[in-house]
């Protein structure tokens, strides 16, 4: 499967998910029509399905349109919020598996930047797999806890950090230089971090995008995948665990 990352306004990015044969493709959290509906059009794609990962118009901004275009599309999203789903066909929660371009997806509840977030994992090969995550991580940090406390938010990255490690993270705004140069400070003796820092500046700088990251360097990387890592939480004084999440989201 290719995933095809897709600029949209400012900083966002729109996914189009292509297997090779195929016709059709999938989008993820189509933030506005126009990008989308020309790289289907220079591609001769269809489109077989929409995933939308929470309600925020930036990521649901262009459904209407492509379902015109594209009319009886399966618009996959959270039954949560689907009074707040534009077009929803298709309302799915924890462990629902959609067909997708003749493979299944998992569906993950990852409330925390909102109540209704979902994440979509497509299985790969050994340790490896796609997931779509909309705002609920970023590089080197998470999404905005605009409806949820921390508790919620640490449940779902626990989820996320049990997927193999090789899965790569799709996630829907382009902030990766922004946080990590941010983590960077907060903890300057992170050796991986520093390397990070060093190539994300570098692929900046000749405009290529960050996304996907990999888990097993948010892993490393991450503060906010780090709760229970022995140096961060001595640094703190806080127990490992819940506790070290909620004082980083005081902290950063």
């Amino acid at each position: 499967m290719r995933v095809v990352p897709l600029p949209a306004l400012a900083d966002n990015y729109i996914f189009t998910l292509v297997e090779p044969g195929s016709s059709r493709a999938v989008l993820v959290d189509p933030a506005e029509a126009e990008p989308a509906l020309r790289f289907l059009q220079a591609e001769g794609l269809g489109v077989e399905a929409v995933l939308i990962t929470h309600h925020h118009h930036d990521h649901v901004g262009g459904v209407g349109q492509i379902a015109r275009e594209f009319p009886g599309i399966r618009v996959v999203g959270p039954e949560r919020g689907r009074s707040r789903i534009p077009g929803l066909t298709e309302p799915v929660g924890e462990g629902a598996e959609p067909a997708l371009l003749g493979r299944n997806a998992r569906v993950l509840e990852v409330p925390g930047h909102t109540r209704d977030h979902l994440a979509y994992f497509i299985p790969g090969g050994a340790g490896e797999g796609d997931l779509f995550s909309g705002d609920t991580v970023f590089g080197a940090t998470i999404g905005n806890l605009f409806e949820c406390a921390p508790d919620a938010m640490f449940a779902s990255l626990v989820k996320i950090r049990a997927l193999p490690p090789g899965t790569r993270i799709w996630c829907a705004h382009e902030y990766t230089l922004q946080y990590v140069r941010e983590s960077a400070r907060f903890d300057p003796g992170n050796r991986r971090l520093a390397e990070r820092l060093a190539r994300v500046e570098a692929e900046s700088a000749r405009g290529e995008p960050s996304v996907p990251l990999l888990l097993e360097e948010e892993r490393a990387t991450n503060p906010f995948f780090r709760w229970d890592d022995p140096e961060l939480v001595q640094r703190l004084g806080t127990p490992p665990g819940l506790p070290t999440f909620r004082r980083l989201c005081e902290l950063l």
